[in-house]
């Protein structure tokens, strides 16, 4: 039988898992609704608030969702993490209190102008409605980032008889890892939202829908997932070479290196076992981990081996699923990489025989092969796969501690039985898989209908209506 600390540790990670992918979606979500919104106003062109229309519905549906599963998660504190609060709960308390003071009010208050109002309100009010709730999840996801960040890298506290009581909320807010977590989580979030749009819309386009509106989001998509995507693996690395400094034992997880010297190798692919403290079957790349972190093939790279003590207590996390999460984080990431860029490149070649200038004479969607559809269409939820391998790498790497160097795991445990634990597990998981079930299908479905109202013809422009303003 599994003991009451692992059984909270998978149900806190299955409860954090199901409610991580509808807040990954309306961060950026309600800013590319805004983006609608303001090219409807600034041109008139109908396409734009059809996009606005469909996607507001989608963002309804996740903002939802991630309400439902936020407050389900946090009652977890209480039942199965109680040491935390009673150790912590000076930072974490006032931290969660500004993110629901700063940002949910703002996201429950305007998200009914922005879902009802656009016929009810005047333009600009409805337009600002929608500024506000873009901004509101962005605030929520700041403070949420804030906090995560202080327990990975904790400072401007002091402990007093075991409790945590805050010396500089400055230093506790922005903590040496708190920019380079929040740039990467926005940043996941903005590739999540390129691509549920871009899978979508390649879905409808599959399915014989090729108006005006479908062409302006799978375009839309495409673009914003080629842009991020190079920030993205800047933001990166970057935020590997923060987490090297402050968290060596994860990075040695993520690069399954067990010794500490230069001339480390990129593993590619490998299988760690811990018994024997070394990886089988491993292919690498020669000095490519030396060179990635300290820029350097003979740069020395912390290994796990330092971080077990004499008696043979391990101070290290598990390795196998930090190290394959990291691999697969960073693979799909090359694969939206090649997605977005390919199917760009090949929209911006040139027609045959072409003599015009380059906005006349490339070829756009209409020369993209059918496979790339597809393929964007099987990508559609590839942003929840990255993110959820990274979130797995950043959680589980943080182990054996809750507060890095201040709480570890077990401490904060509730005393629970453990048939307890798992009974309740198991009735969540089976809800979240319904619910995540549910929510695919109300997407294929709100799809489905969009396409057989039946958009513009291909060869005609949509019609050039003014904006309510």
């Amino acid at each position: 039988m599994m003991d009451t600390l692992l059984l909270s540790r998978i149900q806190f990670a299955a409860n954090i898992s199901f409610h991580i992918l509808f807040p990954t979606i309306t961060i950026a979500l309600g800013w590319m609704l805004l983006f609608f919104k303001l090219r409807f106003n600034r041109t008139g062109e109908e396409r734009w608030m059809d996009a606005y229309r469909f996607w507001v519905k989608v963002f309804a549906l996740s903002f939802a969702m991630g309400v439902v599963s936020g407050i389900t998660m946090s009652f977890q504190f209480g039942t199965n993490w109680p040491g935390f609060m009673e150790s912590v709960g000076n930072i974490a308390g006032p931290l969660l209190a500004y993110e629901v003071l700063t940002a949910f009010f703002l996201e429950a208050v305007f998200l009914g102008i922005m879902l009802f109002g656009f016929r009810r309100v005047p333009g600009w009010a409805h337009t600002g409605a929608t500024f506000l709730v873009a901004f509101g999840t962005t605030m929520s996801a700041f403070w949420i980032i804030v906090l995560n960040s202080w327990m990975h890298t904790p400072q401007g506290f002091e402990m007093r008889d075991g409790v945590a009581y805050a010396t500089d909320w400055a230093a506790i807010i922005f903590n040496p890892s708190m920019p380079y977590r929040l740039v990467h989580m926005l940043l996941a979030s903005g590739l999540t939202v390129a691509f549920l749009i871009a899978g979508i819309s390649a879905f409808r386009w599959i399915i014989g829908d090729r108006g005006a509106e479908v062409r302006t989001t799978l375009r839309t998509g495409l673009m914003t997932a080629a842009a991020l995507i190079p920030l993205q693996i800047l933001a990166g690395d970057m935020h590997g070479l923060n987490t090297l400094e402050h968290q060596p034992a994860k990075v040695a997880a993520m690069e399954g290196n067990w010794e500490t010297g230069p001339n480390v190798p990129l593993v590619l692919f490998a299988v760690p076992n811990e018994e024997t403290r070394s990886n089988d079957f491993e292919i690498g790349i020669p000095n490519g981990a030396s060179l990635i972190l300290k820029h350097s093939p003979d740069g020395v790279v912390p290994g796990l081996n330092d971080f077990v003590t004499e008696d043979g207590e391990v101070l290290h996390p598990r390795v196998a699923p930090v190290f394959y999460g990291f691999r697969v984080m960073v693979g799909t990431g090359f694969a939206m990489l090649a997605l977005s860029w390919g199917a760009l490149a090949l929209m911006a070649m040139r027609k045959p025989g072409a003599t015009g200038t380059w906005r006349e004479t490339r070829r756009g969607l209409d020369a993209l092969p059918r496979p790339v559809f597809w393929v964007a269409m099987v990508m559609t939820f590839s942003g929840w796969v990255a993110t959820l391998a990274g979130w797995y790498v950043t959680e589980i790497g943080r182990q054996p501690w809750l507060v890095s160097g201040v709480l570890p795991t077990e401490a904060a445990v509730a005393d629970v039985p453990s048939g307890m634990v798992l009974s309740t597990l198991i009735a969540y998981l089976a809800v979240y898989a319904a619910l995540t079930l549910a929510y695919i299908g109300a997407l294929v479905h709100l799809a489905r209908k969009a396409a057989g109202k039946g958009g513009l013809p291909a060869d005609r422009a949509a019609p050039n209506l003014q904006p309510a303003e």
